[in-house]
């Protein structure tokens, strides 16, 4: 997955609770966002659209590095 990594969070709980997740999708928003917002505590927001789930919009929450992945789902509230 190149120069990405993933917290031990997002292995153990997030994949677990939503497991149609692909890692691949993550790096894709993060790559090509339609919009980025840094949080209050150093962690970067990115929404993107998935080709393979037209209509959704994933939400991916990494660590302030950009690069380091912790969280991520299907935000139903988010409109381009």
């Amino acid at each position: 997955m190149g120069t990405f990594q993933f917290t031990r969070y997002f292995e153990a709980e997030v994949l677990r609770k939503r497991p149609s997740l692909e890692k691949s999708w993550c790096i894709q928003a993060i790559l090509a966002p339609l919009q980025m917002e840094v949080q209050e505590d150093g962690r970067v927001r990115f929404w993107g659209s998935i080709p393979e789930r037209p209509g959704y919009y994933l939400r991916v929450v990494t660590l302030a590095d950009r690069r380091t992945i912790h969280n991520a789902f299907f935000d139903r509230r988010f409109h381009p």
